[in-house]
């Protein structure tokens, strides 16, 4: 929220500095962002004075020039060469003198600079008013009142206005610093209490408004109290559509309110002086002579103020004509029909209180994000109506030249009253941690216009005012007298407390640092994805039932409206961000969740990701390895992590499914550990990238879990040395290197070490169809002696014997 320095001093006596105004904003809970030093004119028309026409004659090398001599109040006047088509002798002009930075149409700066035009000396410029800014007109120079003292700065003739906003970051808590009344009421309790100030606030007056005639009376029908708790509204005839006055515009500017007409600068004008949206409709255009504020049928077509055609639901509360046509969704948006245009001569001016639930669904679900809408959800003031509608309407008098020409309409049914809150003093002191005087506290509460209806010696019932719709409970009370008092007047204590506390083992934590170090070691980069992502995913590229899907509604970014059930395609998406940027090498890991939707609710599965595409090593000068990743290159990184983690004990089981054309499980029992392998090569294409992807999905709650029965155990290195064998066999393409290590480990039991194969060879017409040969190595070693040679053969032989017949092998000797 922007909020004008000078539009506050409107209605404050401040007599403090920028920097003073901005740490009281922070101190009183509206924390200050950023501050901005603006100008109602770019520039401030610095170097900008008032000159008189001395001399005026032709340019004697140029017809269209005219040669002036020109007084500024200086000792000499100035020879400027003009080329306006008005400039005579004895007007009086604004002149740029040498050295004035003057902006043209597009923003842009020039200097004017002492030069020769035609091979006369010219000394500064003659200004139109485009040139200054001050308006659209370059027919002619500026010609000033006779009256004008030569060497008046611009500045001061046009009483430029330099004025600081601040950016104020404005919690959906408080409803009652929407506006500059508000922030001034809040800086003059501050001010009040804290600094001797007087802590009066000048609200603008309407005692002087006064109905003209009975001629434009509109009937209103509000059928849903609920949504509309009330409804004000007057008529004005006679109106005259036109520019508002520099005074108005400069506060709009001044917080990047687009001035656009009287009527509607007005409207927009008292929404940030009071906090009350204003609504003007064009009174010709409700047909009937009549306003029903109700909901239409769910499906009901609105064309809005930005010609888009909106589908209502039926929570829309929607102002309607007296032929229920929709003239403006409530509190949020307007129609094509009804606004004011240059034509418009007679107004229907609407001061209402929503409710704020209906406005922010509405404004939602539109995605109609206007400040009225902002306003409105904050909860407004239900008893500022009627005087922001007199406000308004005298404006419109002053500034329109209309008449008021009806007796305000004002339905409100059940009058909100002030709530009642009963508070005592022993938690006022409890909860802000410092005994604060009871006369003090009083004198808070009077600051803030919270009125003590009921007191005792040890608390009191006090009045909450209409425009504090976040405070509800004693705790928001006490919050509101801890905001004037002061945050900087409670004392720290010196006292440290600490508490003993037993955390979970394993710490996900360090486990997550760990092999985040690991795989940073490794080369890889980590990457952080959004969660939500896009629905048509789990449609053109990955089917997923849609029973499985969690859905949101994201007003913000529509296009994302699931949470992800799998972390893949967010590393895909990453992948082809960094293709689209010719950085085709890539190692990205994830921690992160997927999201499951399940008949008894919904499902959180922690996981860690892995994504390898392009070449093995980065180029270099040394080495000429081209070599891509493989699913191998991905392995080796797969068991890294486990054997980092000590899970060393697992069943390994072959896979291909919709996102895996080949790759390999990990687990134990129905316990999957992990995943990967080779990403379908449809899977890529649908997400236009190029080179092959490897994926590993971890199921890193099941590893977690896993390591909290984890032992870790030291073993002794053996003194005594291995012994090595090999084995070629010629097997069927069906049979996997799995297979061979399962049936090596149950026969070798304690003394086998390791099973490796190292080599692969396949040819049709040495092998025979179907075949392929396994070259594997077989680790023997026991920690207690000296293996023997036929002990080992013992073991290899009934190895043979195994393979031969289990799996048809045949050992090529």
């Amino acid at each position: 929220m922007k909020v004008s320095l000078n539009w506050l001093k409107d209605y404050l006596d401040i007599n403090l500095s920028k920097e003073a105004v901005s740490e009281l904003l922070t101190a009183i809970g509206l924390e200050v962002e950023g501050m901005e030093e603006i100008e109602s004119i770019k520039g401030g028309l610095k170097g900008i004075i008032v000159g008189q026409v001395k001399e005026c004659g032709k340019h004697p090398g140029a017809d269209r020039l005219s040669l002036t001599k020109v007084n500024i109040g200086g000792e000499e006047d100035l020879q400027i060469v003009c080329g306006a088509p008005n400039v005579a002798a004895g007007q009086n002009v604004v002149v740029a003198t040498v050295g004035t930075i003057l902006y043209d149409g597009e923003g842009n700066e020039f200097k004017i600079k002492k030069g020769k035009i035609r091979g006369e000396v010219s000394e500064g410029m003659i200004c139109a008013e485009d040139e200054l800014g001050l308006g659209d007109d370059h027919s002619g120079i500026i010609v000033l009142p006779e009256n004008v003292e030569i060497g008046t700065k611009a500045s001061d003739y046009y009483k430029i206005e330099n004025d600081v906003v601040y950016e104020i970051g404005l919690t959906p808590n408080r409803s009652d610093a929407t506006c500059h009344t508000g922030v001034a009421k809040d800086l003059a309790a501050a001010l009040k209490i804290n600094h001797d100030h007087s802590g009066r606030v000048e609200m603008p007056v309407v005692e002087g408004f006064s109905i003209d005639n009975n001629d434009l009376p509109i009937e209103v029908v509000v059928e849903n109290t609920e949504a509309c708790p009330r409804y004000s509204a007057v008529s004005i005839k006679n109106v005259t559509i036109k520019e508002s006055p520099d005074w108005l515009k400069n506060r709009l500017n001044a917080i990047g309110v687009r001035p656009i007409s009287n009527i509607v600068d007005i409207t927009n004008f008292v929404l940030h002086e009071l906090g009350q949206p204003l609504h003007a409709f064009d009174a010709d255009q409700i047909k009937g002579g009549k306003v029903v504020v109700k909901t239409l049928p769910e499906g009901t077509i609105f064309k809005s103020l930005d010609e888009v055609d909106r589908k209502l639901t039926a929570t829309d509360l929607m102002i309607c004509d007296g032929e229920s046509n929709g003239m403006c969704i409530g509190g949020v948006f307007g129609g094509i029909n009804s606004g004011v245009t240059e034509k418009t001569t007679n107004i229907f001016l609407e001061s209402a209180h929503f409710n704020p639930k209906w406005i922010r669904r509405s404004s939602t679900h539109h995605l109609l994000r206007t400040d009225a809408a902002m306003c409105f959800e904050k909860g407004s003031d239900p008893n500022v109506t009627v005087y922001a509608l007199k406000r308004a309407a005298m404006l419109i008098k002053e500034l329109g030249d209309g008449e008021i020409a009806s007796e305000i309409i004002d339905v409100y049914p059940e009058v909100i009253e002030k709530a009642r809150i009963e508070v005592s003093y022993a938690n006022v002191n409890r909860l802000i941690g410092v005994e604060i005087p009871v006369s003090e506290v009083k004198a808070i509460l009077d600051a803030l216009e919270m009125e003590i209806v009921l007191e005792s010696q040890s608390g009191f019932t006090v009045a909450v005012p209409t425009n504090k719709a976040d405070v509800l409970r004693e705790a928001d009370v006490i919050e509101e007298i801890l905001r004037i008092y002061g945050f900087n007047k409670v004392p720290i204590s010196n006292q440290i407390r600490s508490a003993v506390t037993i955390g979970e083992k394993p710490d996900r934590q360090k486990v997550n640092n760990t092999i985040s170090e690991l795989l940073t070691a490794s080369g890889f980069n980590e990457i952080m994805a959004v969660s939500l992502t896009e629905s048509r995913y789990f449609n053109d590229v990955l089917p997923i039932d849609e029973s499985e899907l969690v859905f949101v509604n994201n007003t913000s970014n529509m296009h994302l409206d699931v949470m992800r059930p799998t972390m893949l395609l967010s590393g895909l998406e990453a992948i082809l961000h960094n293709q689209n940027r010719q950085n085709l090498d890539l190692k990205f890991y994830e921690f992160g969740k997927a999201y499951h939707k399940k008949e008894d609710g919904y499902r959180e599965d922690g996981h860690l990701t892995l994504f390898m595409t392009g070449l093995k090593n980065e180029e270099n000068w040394l080495e000429e390895d081209r070599t891509q990743v493989d699913y191998f290159t991905l392995k080796a990184y797969v068991q890294n992590v486990l054997d980092r983690l000590g899970v060393l004990s697992y069943q390994e089981s072959a896979i291909q499914d919709n996102i895996f054309s080949f790759g390999l499980k990990y687990h134990r029992g129905p316990k999957k550990l992990v995943t990967f392998g080779k990403v379908q090569t449809s899977i890529l294409k649908k997400m236009e990238i190029k080179n092959p992807v490897f994926y590993a999905e971890f199921n890193w709650d099941v590893i977690i879990n896993a390591l909290k029965k984890h032992r870790i155990e030291v073993v002794e290195l053996s003194k005594f040395p291995s012994i090595r064998r090999d084995l070629a066999l010629v097997i069927d393409n069906s049979v996997n290197f799995q297979d061979i290590a399962e049936i090596a480990n149950k026969t070798g039991k304690s003394i086998l070490k390791d099973v490796n194969l190292f080599n692969v060879y396949e040819n049709e017409e040495k092998l025979g169809k179907g075949k392929k040969s396994y070259a594997v190595s077989f680790i023997f070693q026991d920690p207690s002696k000296t293996l023997k040679d036929k002990e080992v053969e013992k073991i290899m032989n009934k190895l043979i014997e195994t393979y031969e017949g289990k799996l048809g092998a045949v050992i090529r000797r």
